[in-house]
């Protein structure tokens, strides 16, 4: 009897640590199966055969609106031309063509064309055979401007604030240039001095009889003068002593 004691002992003992060995190795099996079903990464959206690619970071060129329509020429820069905000917005070439350029690039143009230089244009007449240029080569100096968007995270000024840098400003004179829109209609005149004023096409037609080149005009309106040139968009038109108001609420002055 007493032989038989410690050997069911040993029994009990070899049973009880099999048991916690197999209740040990089951929890460590759970614990695994929670770890991973935690961090496994979630499979990966379906990606429909349509979808584009992904595009890739860093400035996209500003899109061509007609490539077949892309032309090079050469033009000397006669005289700056700047918008009522101030900014120089592109130039007057010799031969009298209006060439246009990103008014966010004013600084930049600036700093690499000067009055006088010689420069190769790459871009494309618009309706009103207007020149907007997508590149300029200064040939004196062999540094080139390329269109580029602003970039990214640049806003605008907010509407409050807008035109918080104008002032009152008069011009007269004869037009020895008429500008157009985009699409060709007139939108305002360019004065043997160089000012520039701003209208609108529908305001622009209804003075036909001088938004023409050789006609005398005056205007009143808002803009900027600065080293590069003047520029006012009108609240008032007409020929000199016979100006008409353009807006039954003129903008009042900042």
């Amino acid at each position: 009897m007493q032989s038989t004691q410690p050997a069911n002992r040993r029994i009990a003992v070899r049973l009880l640590g099999a048991t916690s060995l197999a209740a040990a190795l089951a929890m460590s099996a759970s614990c695994a199966a929670q770890t991973s079903a935690v961090t496994a990464p979630p499979p990966p959206p379906p990606v429909s055969a349509d979808a584009p690619p992904p595009r890739p970071p860093g400035l996209a060129p500003r899109p061509i609106s007609n490539a077949a329509s892309m032309s090079t020429t050469q033009a000397t820069v006669a005289r700056f031309l700047t918008n009522p905000d101030g900014d120089v917005d592109g130039f007057l070439a010799s031969d009298g063509t209006l060439v246009r350029f990103p008014p966010h690039m004013s600084a930049q143009l600036t700093s690499t064309v000067r009055q006088g230089d010689s420069v190769q244009l790459s871009g494309w007449h618009d309706e009103g055979g207007n020149f907007i240029a997508q590149r300029i080569a200064d040939t004196r100096s062999g540094q080139q401007l390329i269109d580029q968007p602003p970039m990214p995270g640049a806003l605008p000024l907010p509407r409050e604030l807008r035109g918080a840098g104008l002032s009152r400003l008069s011009a007269q004179g004869q037009v020895a240039h008429v500008t157009t829109a985009p699409r060709g209609e007139p939108d305002g005149v360019i004065l043997s001095d160089g000012t520039v004023i701003k209208l609108t096409p529908p305001v622009a037609q209804q003075f036909g009889s001088l938004v023409r080149t050789g006609a005398t005009v005056s205007a009143r309106g808002y803009g900027t003068r600065n080293q590069y040139g003047t520029a006012l968009q009108a609240t008032s038109f007409g020929s000199p002593g016979n100006l008409t108001q353009i807006y039954d609420r003129p903008p009042t002055a900042p």
